[in-house]
Formats: C-alpha cells, structure tokens, sequence
C-alpha cells in the first residue's frame, strides 16, 4: 500500500515550492518548463542554495528540451 494521497500531495507541494523559491529569478513559465524533469529526476533534493538547479544540470542529456533551455540560460 503506498502513501496516503494528503501526504504525496504535501510532497509534491514542498517539492514545488521548493523548486519555485529556489528559482526565484526565473519566470513562472521556466519553472513550468521544469517541472516534471524536477519531479523525475530531482524530487529526492532538497531545495535551496541552487541544488535543484545542479541536480537537473548533471541530468541535461535526459530533460525536456524545454526545460534544458532554462538551464542552460541559467548558466548550467
């Protein structure tokens, strides 16, 4: 039996806000262009001091061209 859905939503919702705080800089559409790749292969990290952001740049070959775009302009 897996999680009870009220505390994979509060995951989901600590991971996106942690996303989107960590990534304060960028524009509501870049944190949307991540976030599914920060769902699959970063959603074990904790947000903040930009370790979101080096997580999905060791991963750039496996992301959404979307959302490598955002990396990359964030100079990963």
């Amino acid at each position: 039996m897996g999680r009870p859905l009220s505390v994979r939503l509060l995951a989901a919702f600590v991971l996106i806000v942690g996303f989107v705080s960590a990534a304060s800089a960028q524009t509501a559409e870049q944190r949307a262009a991540c976030q599914d790749d920060v769902k699959k292969f970063c959603s074990g990290i904790m947000p903040g001091g930009g370790r979101i952001l080096d997580c999905l740049a060791k991963q750039k070959d496996k992301l959404s061209d979307a959302c490598k775009k955002v990396v990359e302009s964030q100079g990963r």
